[in-house]
């Protein structure tokens, strides 16, 4: 105890010595439903100001006391914080080292922690998803998901398992719950679209390009426009295929007026024409396309549908014409060839063949068809035995088609290439056949 703190009580106790030789009167203190008690004033005055100090004593020992329990919950929180810490940039390291079963020691140590760390239980999740144990995973997401109902991750990750088991339906209603917390998040809509295309859900497709549309920057919009094209003819071509002619032609005319050159739409078209029995239509579409857009695969479904109505002899007229009006276009003669060839004209498509310059193009094809007519005239020496080694007989006249976005080969034409996911990117297989 500091000397100032004992000059002041000593001047406080002279100060109440001196009261009490002036107030030597008594006073009655009387206790409410109680006795009476007379006693003199000083000694009033000195039990109110005891029972005020042990007033404030008590309200200053709970309040520091209370200061110490919250010291003590802060220090005991901070040392948990930091065990929790310590475990995570464990468990991290653990999972870039590919050692799992460490990673999840780590994480199941901040879970006797911290059981509600939706973190760690996510990422737990993550490490059953990497050991195809799809149903751990589950169990892990689902937890971190009723933990946070509003956090999109633990519904991603529900979404991917389910796509990874093949529950389509099932990943598409998580998504929608995505689109339902977050209606601007273009992860979740690209998602929903990857499902919808293997549900082949086209309509809703369409729909749900047009809102993807509205949410891209402007120098994305090109590439999804041309995709809005595609689920258009993939919706048309189902109508097409379940007897909706009607539905089916509707789009396919929708689409040739605002994107004339997307072929599959033109051939689309013509299917059309031939299902409602239109030959004579279907002829007049398809000749009138390839004289605007210059496309073999038209050419080539004509081949085919006056074949099959066994006119060739129109045919050949059609791409005598042609070839009148392209002089250069060796693919046009080549074509013609192959035409002759599968009708059995042999000389024709002899001369036809042998038109076209081998220093200008030089083909597998056109040197396999060449050399199996040689054989059917008996000019033996000019059949080349390495053709039919390269190129049987037996698919002489078949052709083969060629996507210009992934430069894959098909040997039969789509609306869509299965490898890179386009519309309207195949065309013939003539490599070899450029102009030089």
């Amino acid at each position: 105890m500091s000397k100032f703190l004992i000059f002041l009580i000593l001047i406080f106790l002279t100060i109440i010595g001196l009261f009490a030789m002036e107030n030597k009167e008594a006073v009655v203190l009387k206790i409410p439903f109680g006795a009476s008690y007379e006693m003199p004033k000083i000694g009033l005055v000195l039990l109110s100001i005891s029972f005020g100090a042990f007033f404030v004593f008590i309200v200053f020992f709970i309040r520091d006391t209370s200061n110490l329990i919250n010291r003590l919950q802060i220090q005991k929180k901070h040392k948990r914080e930091e065990k929790i810490k310590e475990f995570y940039a464990k468990a991290l390291n653990a999972i870039m080292r590919e050692k799992i079963t460490e990673a999840k020691e780590a994480l199941q140590e901040i879970l006797k922690e911290e059981p509600d760390h939706i973190d760690a239980i996510i990422r737990l999740g993550d490490l059953a998803v990497k050991e195809e144990d799809y149903k751990t995973a589950l169990k892990y997401y689902r937890k971190a998901y009723e933990l946070d109902p509003k956090n999109i991750v633990p519904l991603f990750s529900l979404e991917n398992v389910m796509e990874k088991i093949n529950e389509n339906e099932m990943a598409l209603k998580y998504i929608e719950q995505i689109t339902n917390l977050e209606p601007d998040n273009l992860t979740a809509h690209y998602k929903m679209r990857t499902i919808l295309e293997k549900l082949e859900r086209w309509s809703d497709l369409i729909n749900l390009q047009k809102k993807i549309l509205k949410l891209i920057p402007e120098f994305k919009k090109t590439e999804e426009e041309r995709r809005l094209i595609g689920y258009s003819y993939e919706y048309a071509r189902t109508n097409l295929e379940s007897g909706d002619l009607e539905q089916a032609g509707r789009i396919f005319e929708s689409i040739i007026k605002s994107n004339p050159d997307f072929i599959p739409a033109q051939l689309g078209m013509a299917e059309v024409m031939i299902a409602r029995g239109e030959m004579e239509e279907a002829i007049e579409f398809l000749q009138k396309s390839f004289r605007e857009l210059k496309s073999n695969l038209l050419l080539i479904r004509l081949e085919d549908l006056l074949i099959s109505m066994g006119d060739p002899k129109r045919l050949i007229q059609f791409y005598i014409k042609a070839i009148n009006e392209q002089q250069q276009n060796i693919e046009l003669k080549f074509l013609l060839g192959r035409l002759y060839y599968r009708l059995e004209m042999i000389d024709d498509a002899i001369d036809t063949l042998s038109s076209i310059d081998p220093a200008v193009c030089s083909t597998p094809k056109l040197h396999c068809i060449k050399g199996y007519l040689y054989l059917r005239r008996n000019q033996v020496t000019k059949a080349v035995a390495e053709f039919k080694s390269l190129c049987p007989e037996a698919k002489v006249s078949n052709l083969t088609y060629i996507c210009k976005e992934c430069s894959s080969s098909f040997d039969e034409w789509s609306g869509r290439c299965s490898i890179c996911n386009q519309w309207n990117s195949f065309d013939v297989d003539l490599r070899g056949c450029e102009i030089k």
